[in-house]
């Protein structure tokens, strides 16, 4: 009976989950419910196979500290060969910055373990260092923790957004623009996100037009919109199947030019909307804000390129103002027992 019930809510999450993001996938509360339902699942297996619970537990428990303890290896590793291959631009040494942060944090959280486990010893040294660095080292662990956390949940969510199946048949396509290399040479970020949209123009029934947009930058011979346009008719696209969208500058006006055309034009507005998988998610978010109903479909990126590509969309979407203000509120709410604990 025990089972019913937490298959039941685990059923409940799902559900729950589904009806949001039916709705609308680019809200931000689809990501936590996604992870409360998998969480739920997870728990419910586990539960389930109560004859194997120990070996079920155990090896659960080892892959999980096998994956806390790589993570920041493997951030800091990701971290060197992206300063290697783009060069130490600020959102290139991302990766590299939060593995240190979580290494910090998961040290933080293994020294506190361990003088709690050796202050059981009665040893004043140890209990010393507790009253001294005891507090500070809790507040960074929780710290690091809740912000580990919140990173898993939001790239949880964006992964799954590129495993859902995807409806074809669409009427448009916009694809999102990138910088040129040398001013006017297509670069293989933006190569990545012209193929795909490509590949769904030749798997569909009635191929849809194609909207590259971009503007010209100050370092830039030709628009973006322009060199994909190229791009694309040397791949025997038909010019009556392009339409330019060349006066943009950030992913908000890309979509924002881009649906003025399409709501300019007659007949069916079925939209795909073709970016870098890792930007999929923000893309609807502004998709939302403008009124453009679309489906987000990610391009391949370069693995060593996705952690810190990912990550400076974690920090995009939290510096809103309103998913700040979320974002700060729980830190707060984690942090009321820790004040608890320094207090008492």
């Amino acid at each position: 009976m025990r089972s019913l019930s937490y298959f039941g809510l685990s059923l409940f999450w799902w559900l729950l989950f589904y009806f949001c993001f039916r709705k609308d996938r680019s809200r931000y509360r689809n990501c936590y419910l996604l992870f409360i339902a998998l969480a739920a699942t997870l728990f419910n297996a586990v539960l389930y196979s109560e004859s194997y619970i120990n070996g079920v537990v155990v090896i659960v428990v080892m892959i999980i500290l096998l994956a806390v303890l790589i993570v920041p290896f493997f951030l800091i590793f990701n971290g060197i060969i992206m300063i290697r291959n783009e060069g130490r631009s600020l959102a290139n040494l991302l990766s590299l910055g939060f593995g240190i942060l979580i290494g910090l944090g998961e040290f933080t959280t293994f020294l506190l373990v361990y003088l709690a486990i050796s202050s059981y010893n009665g040893s004043e040294k140890i209990m010393n260092i507790i009253r001294i660095w005891g507090d500070p080292l809790l507040f960074i662990s929780v710290s690091v923790i809740y912000v580990s956390l919140s990173f898993l949940i939001f790239m949880i969510y964006t992964l799954f957004l590129q495993i859902i199946p995807k409806k074809k048949d669409f009427d448009y396509v916009i694809i999102h623009g990138a910088g040129l290399l040398e001013g006017e040479r297509i670069s293989k970020l933006l190569s990545e996100r012209i193929d795909k949209a490509l590949d769904i123009y030749h798997k569909d029934p009635t191929p849809p037009i194609l909207i590259p947009s971009g503007g010209q930058g100050s370092d830039e011979k030709i628009s973006e919109a322009k060199a994909m346009a190229e791009y694309m008719k040397d791949k025997s696209i038909p010019e009556d199947k392009i339409i330019l969208e060349d006066k943009s500058t950030t992913t908000y006006e890309n979509l924002l030019n881009s649906k003025k055309i399409i709501d300019e034009r007659d007949g069916d507005k079925y939209t795909a909307l073709v970016t870098s998988n890792y930007h999929v998610y923000r893309a609807l978010r502004h998709a939302k804000k403008i009124g453009l109903k679309c489906t987000g479909i990610g391009s391949h990126v370069a693995f060593y390129y996705w952690p810190s590509a990912l990550i400076r969309e974690y920090i995009a979407v939290h510096a809103e103002k309103k998913h700040l203000i979320i974002f700060i509120l729980g830190w707060i709410v984690c942090m009321i027992p820790v004040i608890y604990i320094i207090r008492g």
